[in-house]
């Protein structure tokens, strides 16, 4: 099939000149002899629609007020991707249908065949609607700034004051922000009911009683199911609850205060107990850049090289501006085999987390740029993150300017005591947004309703946070569902942060014995990319897969204990 789609020869705007790379592909003969020349010209084709859409969605987040962008995007969702899902729909089932199963397949052919039975026709253009109305979300977000001293502010550029020394402008900033974030609730609330109806509305269509259910498949969550996300939770609970507590109760002697607000502890970002000011990573955008290579490099040269990669050839948009999407991403742009990183950058340590985290993720991409299918490029989003997460860990060591990073030896101190404590912030509030979810789409016609989502969210905001005072605030808190946009944007995307965290956590204990060894055998789990099950990838990193509270238990007390020694060294 050498005629196939030359790249550079046809408009991948334009279904008419796709269609024949597809025809070519489910009329030609399929059998032992074939199918290695049949599965890498799919994976061609694959890529490079992939590639198309990777680059027009990047296009809208970099600039949320840009209108022929939006167009394109749109464009390509409305024309491109529904016929595409199509065309692809069949060659899963030409695949099915023949009886191969090629080498190192059996993961791929599971994937497919649970493709295959929950594909519907009907859906497409509910998934197109759903992908529009993420748009939406991106665009009201990307508007959002208050005034702060007479400068008109994206919100993300709050944070320094969200985590100053000075409670009273701390508290201001959160209020101002919150206050921000209300003003859009009529239009978040209209988009969330239509989420909710085209979610519900695919399961149907596909044969499910609930969109859960649904979703599972979709996610291809094979190695583990409701209950042991449930189970989950409950383990956070009983564990990380009463360390998140013993935090407080030491951080709440020291600010002097008789009890927490949210404005004094959050699960995002890090408010010292003694008063000091925010460590300063960085002075520019520059700089964080060429730290954070140094960093990488420390951790492995080969890291280090792609990420010198990245900044020679213009795929990092860090820093926040207005009109720019929230949040932080990598995304990967298959034919050429690199990944793009954006993030929104304002001068925190948080900044310096975020990079190497998405710098893991763009590692993913290029140590499995070289496996022979897309298929076998499928990685379980579980795993996906045990990639980032990892990172910030591994990267650990080499945060102190002696060694090339960001800090004197009692900032990087800091800065360690400053991401473990985060990590056991992060998983209350985690299982905050999963269980929800799982409320969510196993009680459909209840969350229509935006106040019974308000109310639960407070409910389990109460459950996993209940040493932290909400009085006269309960309005905000409520709201605080619509300020997370995998919710909106990608339902029942969350867990896999617990639970690779989960992972990390484990190849950190291993790092501190030995290093060079967690780091090879880091590479080596990220370079099987989907290749094989959750728990052989999670294995081949030197973790386990699990959700029990013994498991997680043994993880926060070696944490509270490196914590305690980060302490003593200015930590």
């Amino acid at each position: 099939m050498n005629t196939l789609l030359p790249e550079h020869a046809v408009d991948l705007n334009d279904w008419s000149q796709l269609k024949p790379a597809f025809d070519e592909l489910t009329a030609a003969p399929l059998s032992v002899a074939t199918c290695e020349a049949w599965l890498a010209d799919w994976t061609r084709v694959a890529y490079l629609v992939y590639e198309a859409f990777a680059r027009a969605n990047v296009a809208t987040t970099i600039n949320t007020e840009d209108a022929d962008a939006k167009k394109r995007l749109f464009h390509f969702l409305e024309n491109i991707l529904p016929p595409v899902q199509a065309a692809d729909q069949a060659l899963k089932e030409k695949l099915l249908a023949s009886g191969l199963e090629p080498d190192g397949f059996d993961v791929p052919l599971r994937n497919l065949r649970a493709e295959a039975e929950i594909f519907r026709l009907e859906n497409l253009p509910l998934i197109t609607e759903e992908g529009k109305l993420g748009n939406q979300f991106d665009e009201i977000k990307g508007a959002q700034t208050v005034a702060w001293d007479g400068v008109d502010l994206p919100l993300p550029q709050l944070n320094p004051h969200l985590q100053n020394a000075d409670r009273a402008t701390r508290e201001r900033a959160w209020r101002l922000v919150q206050a921000r974030h209300l003003k859009d609730r009529g239009a978040l609330n209209g988009l969330w009911t239509q989420f909710l109806a085209l979610r519900v509305q695919m399961a149907r269509n596909a044969g499910f009683s609930d969109y859960r259910a649904y979703r599972w498949k979709l996610l291809k969550r094979f190695d583990y199911t409701p209950s042991d996300s449930q189970a989950f939770q409950n383990a956070i609970e009983q564990v990380v609850v009463p360390a998140v507590t013993r935090l407080n109760t030491r951080h709440k002697a020291l600010l002097g205060l008789d009890t927490l607000r949210p404005w004094d502890a959050n699960q995002h970002l890090f408010i010292d107990s003694k008063g000091r000011p925010n460590i300063t990573p960085y002075s520019n955008v520059a700089e964080l850049e060429s730290r954070a290579a140094t960093v990488f490099a420390k951790v492995d040269p080969d890291l280090g090289a792609h990420f010198e990669t990245m900044r020679r050839e213009g795929l990092l948009d860090l820093p926040s501006r207005k009109g720019k999407a929230p949040g932080g991403y990598c995304t990967a742009f298959p034919i050429v085999k690199r990944p793009f990183i954006f993030m929104n950058a304002v001068g925190l340590h948080g900044d310096v987390d975020t990079l190497l985290h998405e710098g893991g993720h763009a590692f993913h991409v290029f140590e499995a740029a070289e496996l022979a299918s897309h298929h076998l490029q499928d990685v379980p989003m579980e795993f996906a993150e045990v990639a980032s997460m990892a990172m910030e860990l591994l990267a650990s060591p080499y945060l102190a300017q002696d060694q090339g990073g960001f800090y004197s030896p009692a900032d990087a101190a800091r800065a360690r005591f400053e991401h473990l404590d985060g990590m056991l912030r992060f998983w209350p509030y985690m299982a905050v947004v999963d269980a929800f979810q799982h409320w969510v789409y196993t009680h459909a016609e209840e969350a229509a309703d935006p106040a019974a989502c308000d109310a639960m969210w407070s409910e389990l905001y109460r459950r996993f946070h209940p040493d932290v005072d909400v009085n006269g605030i309960e309005p905000e808190i409520a709201n605080g569902w619509q300020q997370k946009l995998h919710i909106f944007q990608a339902p029942f995307y969350y867990i896999e942060y617990g639970l690779a965290q989960l992972g990390a956590a484990q190849i950190w204990r291993n790092a501190k014995q030995d290093q060079t060894g967690a780091v090879a055998a880091y590479r080596r789990a990220l370079s099987l990319g989907g290749s094989a099950p959750l728990p052989a990838l999670f294995a081949a990193a030197g973790a386990k897969f699990a959700f029990d509270a013994n498991t997680l238990g043994d993880l926060v007390g070696l944490m509270e204990t490196e914590m305690n020694t980060l302490r003593a060294a200015g930590g």
